[in-house]
């Protein structure tokens, strides 16, 4: 019996067209299965649901998940996260949310993290993620501060400068002068959540593709409890950009609420509010 699932190229690219068309067709893929992002309960025969490829350094697994939960991609772990997740899924769901599968010309990622422009010395500029929970208006929201290593300039350009914020207002990236209010919604981007670890930032695909990742964790970034619960309520993420040596490594959230409140008095502070993917 046909499936409505959805099969990224990406996931397609990595477990060939003659394994995805057996999945389309039903002949592969389960009826029931428990969201690899909610774990909850899905079918596939009666809902658009999404494949979602985990791929190690040695193995792949193929999860399901709810459409509106996660969309059909391609998520790098290690392979210690993969079997322990491949435990875990086995626990829950008697081993029929997720199958092992022959990962095809898969692309082990090497930077730290992808995705960022070039900075000024034309070296590859990392992009620093920390995360926390941040007072506005008198409730906490989980958030993500995203600071880069060095000056980032634009594409192509060379020389000194550095454009890290005019490339994200560009974006629809709002300018912050002050943290009194929430940042507005930026659709088409969003904070991806699988397996409660934080594993990228998604942004809109090229000529209306699907999403790519504008920032990925080489390791999955795991998040408190607290951040998690936050997430999940609000169902969606702050993100505040700031230039190098704006923020720095802060180890306390007071702390980290400081340096965000000079940096927007200074004007060197942008940020949106991006819905979650996963939980």
């Amino acid at each position: 019996m046909p499936r409505m699932l959805d099969v990224s190229d990406a996931v397609r690219a990595e477990i060939g067209d003659e394994e995805a068309d057996r999945l389309l067709a039903g002949e592969n893929a389960p009826g029931s299965y428990d969201c690899t992002s909610c774990r909850t309960p899905g079918d596939s025969a009666q809902e658009r649901t999404s494949t979602v490829l985990f791929v190690g350094d040695e193995t792949a697994v193929l999860a399901f998940a709810h459409s509106t939960c996660l969309p059909s991609q391609v998520v790098q772990v290690t392979e210690e996260q993969l079997r322990g997740a491949v435990r875990s899924i086995n626990a829950d769901t008697g081993g029929q949310a997720a199958a092992g599968v022959p990962a095809q010309g898969t692309q082990q990622q090497t930077a730290p993290e992808q995705a960022a422009p070039r900075q000024a010395a034309q070296e590859q500029a990392v992009l620093g993620v920390t995360s926390g929970l941040v007072l506005v208006a008198g409730e906490l929201h989980p958030a993500l501060v995203v600071e880069p290593t060095a000056p980032i300039v634009r594409p192509g350009t060379t020389g000194p400068g550095d454009d890290f914020l005019t490339l994200l207002t560009e974006q629809g990236y709002a300018p912050m002068t002050d943290l009194d209010s929430v940042p507005p919604v930026l659709h088409g981007w969003s904070v991806l959540l699988a397996m409660g670890q934080l594993h990228a930032v998604l942004q809109p695909g090229a000529e209306g593709g699907g999403p790519a990742a504008w920032w990925q964790a080489h390791q999955p970034l795991q998040v408190t409890e607290g951040w998690r619960a936050a997430a999940n309520k609000h169902q969606q993420v702050l993100m505040f950009a700031a230039p190098v040596g704006s923020i720095g490594r802060q180890p306390r959230e007071d702390l980290l609420r400081n340096a965000l409140d000079k940096a927007a008095a200074q004007g060197r502070l942008v940020a949106a509010t991006l819905p979650l993917a996963g939980t």
